[in-house]
């Protein structure tokens, strides 16, 4: 993991929901549900041998981060030219963030780097809750794209900002948003199968708004109210053949048009900082 900058990620040791890494080695900072304490790494209560070959492989894997230097770049991709104006600095907040996985050859858990129009890390997206058995069936088969996925979109601190379910499924996908403290924000909810995809956006069992899948493929995302106007857009950033072909690492630049009132804001972040994972899980193209 030595391309990988620093950040808060899944404790490979299993203890704890996150443990941070410094750029070069984990560190004995950990967090749960938001709380921040100490424990050792090689502390009581190791992983097992087979938990530990399979994160081993999950980490070693790596086909390098993008991190904050590619940023900019990835902005010119996505058509956003020169600085947005506004922004408190948080995930909540800017008007612009940009999702970049990290890219594995062989993935077994989901990972994502969030950062600003200035390549500031903003906070990271984690997939949480998974089991060794899950861990290994990923590594074997496909079947995983039907089971249960959670994760945890944690704030520079480490502290939990949103947490998303999607429940296991057949066919169309429903993403559960959650607060810190586990009441639910909505929901995003798929429309169809066939053709562009669409999501809806809920909340209290009203449509807040939708999410547009402009071409087939569904890559790139035109964001809207309840009366249809655009409010954000999500697109998918091209990111060389190289990744293309041999890791399964997908980017996103977001891009927030207005100053989109809560709890729709939550929905439009919780989809960006997911798309991949908790919307196209299945998809893989």
């Amino acid at each position: 993991m030595s391309s990988t900058p620093a950040a808060w990620h899944p404790d490979p040791t299993g203890r704890h929901q996150l443990r941070y890494w410094d750029g070069n080695a984990w560190t004995e900072h950990v967090s749960d549900q938001g709380r921040q304490s100490v424990d050792p790494v090689d502390g009581p209560g190791a992983p097992s041998a087979t938990s530990g070959r399979i994160d081993r492989i999950d980490n070693a894997l790596s086909f390098g981060d993008d991190g904050g230097s590619k940023v900019h770049e990835q902005l010119g991709r996505a058509g956003v030219s020169g600085p947005v104006a506004g922004g408190g600095g948080t995930l909540l907040t800017e008007p612009v963030l940009v999702v970049n996985q990290k890219a594995k050859i062989i993935e077994v858990t989901n990972q994502y780097a969030v950062f600003d129009q200035n390549g500031r890390q903003l906070g990271a997206v984690n997939q949480v809750g998974q089991s060794t058995a899950k861990k290994l069936l990923r590594l074997v088969s496909n079947v995983d794209q039907f089971l249960t996925h959670k994760l945890e979109v944690n704030d520079a601190a480490g502290q939990v900002v949103l947490r998303l379910t999607r429940p296991a499924k057949v066919f169309k996908s429903t993403v559960v948003v959650e607060a810190p403290d586990g009441t639910e924000i909505g929901r995003i909810v798929q429309r169809n199968m066939i053709g562009k995809i669409r999501f809806g956006l809920e909340a209290g069992g009203q449509e807040l708004g939708a999410i547009q899948a402009e071409n087939w493929r569904a890559w790139d995302f035109r964001v809207e109210d309840h009366t249809g106007a655009e409010v954000a857009r999500i697109t998918k950033t091209w990111e060389g053949l190289a990744k293309a072909m041999f890791t399964t690492a997908d980017n996103y630049v977001v891009r927030l048009h207005t100053d989109i009132p809560q709890p729709l804001r939550s929905l439009v972040v919780a989809a960006a900082v997911s798309v991949d994972t908790a919307l196209k899980q299945d998809d893989r193209a």
